[in-house]
């Protein structure tokens, strides 16, 4: 699909490419030496990207409604490679940018897809199903528009909780776009969904200008809301013996091979890291591991030297996105921008925060909070092994920051304990790992016992 406006003078043009499973949108973008800006090359003829409107030369200005030309290169790949099987990319035609290089003119200027005051990213919300009340959520159909429903939650339901909001419009659920339903099988799906659903929803405001601008709304550029899983990136200084973690090629269950996280040594640095065992490897110092043979993944934490960045998700994870059909690393615990993004981290802050989401189970919510008498704060005093805390990632020592999106910095215990009994079979904490107060001890995490197919093995 190509979207232009076939009066308007020559400019950016937006290109929106979908693909399906296997298949290559059918382009490069480089970074050439001695030329500003991301270039479109290799495009391939009658491809996907061809179909769309890309040509070579072109210069890249955005990827999913985010400015990029002044981004670093690596970004800008891993923007496009975390966008799955839908992309939309703002483009200028070479000779018109290096134009408007040579004039001086504001590249962003030129940017007609506006962000405006009032216009906010779409969420992506996931529900769990309250024992009582349900899911929660309802959606109404507009009248005269097919495919186009109104979505109302429950007042202090389960969907109101994971962030949706009376009068959203409905986008997307459990990764199919619901443009081509009618109500009746919308109604099927919601049925068919068990105990959990996930959408992607927005305001109407805010979607009335998508549409005016004929901008796809996707799931790549919204924020999270009570995702059970994210993948999260730790940093590890190597010691005198090395990280302390074993890495193994396992088979999983679905078939594929896996590169996983084995036997932190006890005070090592992958231990101190909070590396957790059965945890799957995506990333190495940001790059993708999974088409890499074993050895290619042990050398490039071998040559990193004294430090290595990894970025890891459990298996249930991994298994969550894939059914969604999105990447596992499109939200990220510690990627800096999305923190910042759906407010769970402010620009400076040095602390490693995360959000925990848990369900009561048998052990209840699985771990108790702790104080420092007579003054204001509560962090993590003990987590049940095997419980819904531990699976969460919560550790002995993290200081809790929001308990179901409420800030509980300068709460008492009380008041905190009063938030997590409102918040009924539901919890979303979010917590930090800085660790100012004597009080607060390391955590003793047990590692969970699988069923393992050994392939190959290295101690790092």
């Amino acid at each position: 699909m190509v979207v232009t406006d076939a009066d308007s003078k020559p400019g950016p043009r937006l290109c929106v490419l979908k693909r399906e499973e296997g298949e290559s949108y059918g382009f490069h973008i480089r970074a050439e030496q001695g030329r500003r800006g991301h270039i479109i090359r290799n495009v391939v003829s009658g491809g996907i990207a061809a179909s769309s409107g890309l040509q070579n030369g072109d210069r890249l200005l955005e990827v999913n409604n985010c400015f990029v030309d002044d981004v670093p290169h690596p970004e800008v790949s891993r923007k496009i490679k975390l966008s799955g099987h839908q992309l939309c990319l703002l483009v200028l035609d070479g000779k018109e940018y290096e134009e408007a290089l040579s004039k001086g003119r504001d590249l962003r200027g030129l940017v007609r897809i506006g962000k405006g005051e009032g216009c906010k990213p779409p969420r992506l919300c996931h529900i769990s199903r309250d024992p009582v009340s349900g899911l929660g959520i309802s959606f109404t159909p507009l009248e005269g528009e097919k495919g186009r429903f109104s979505v109302g939650p429950v007042k202090g339901g389960a969907a109101e909780k994971a962030g949706v909001c009376k009068g959203d419009r409905l986008v997307w659920m459990n990764g199919a776009v619901v443009s081509d339903l009618t109500h009746s099988a919308l109604s099927r799906m919601v049925k068919k969904c068990g105990d959990h659903i996930t959408v992607l929803v927005i305001d109407e405001e805010s979607e009335k200008r998508y549409l005016k601008e004929r901008m796809p709304i996707l799931p790549t550029i919204a924020v999270p809301h009570n995702l059970p899983h994210r993948a999260r990136k730790i940093h590890l200084v190597r010691g005198p013996t090395g990280y302390g973690f074993l890495l193994r090629l396992e088979k999983m269950s679905s078939g594929r091979t896996f590169h996983v996280l084995r036997a932190m040594d006890e005070g090592s640095p992958a231990e101190e890291a909070g590396m957790r065992d059965g945890e799957l490897l995506l990333e190495v110092n940001g790059e993708e591991v999974e088409a890499l043979q074993h050895q290619e993944v042990v050398d490039r934490v071998k040559t990193s030297g004294k430090e290595v960045s990894l970025t890891t998700i459990a298996q249930q994870g991994l298994e969550f996105y894939t059914k969604l059909g999105l990447s596992p690393l499109l939200f990220c615990e510690e990627d800096a921008d999305e923190k910042i993004k759906d407010g769970s981290a402010h620009p400076g802050d040095s602390s490693k925060s995360r959000r925990c989401s848990l369900q009561k189970g048998p052990l209840g919510f699985g771990f108790n909070f702790g104080c420092v008498p007579h003054r204001p704060g509560t962090f993590i005093s003990q987590v049940a092994p095997g419980g819904s805390g531990q699976k969460a990632g919560l550790v002995v020592g993290d200081v809790v920051m929001e308990v179901n999106g409420k800030n509980v910095e300068d709460k008492s215990l009380e008041d905190v304990m009063m938030l997590v009994k409102e918040g009924g079979c539901s919890l979303s904490l979010l917590v930090t790992d800085k660790t100012g107060d004597g009080d607060m001890k390391e955590a003793n995490n047990t590692p969970g016992s699988e069923e393992e197919d050994d392939y190959e093995l290295s101690c790092l």
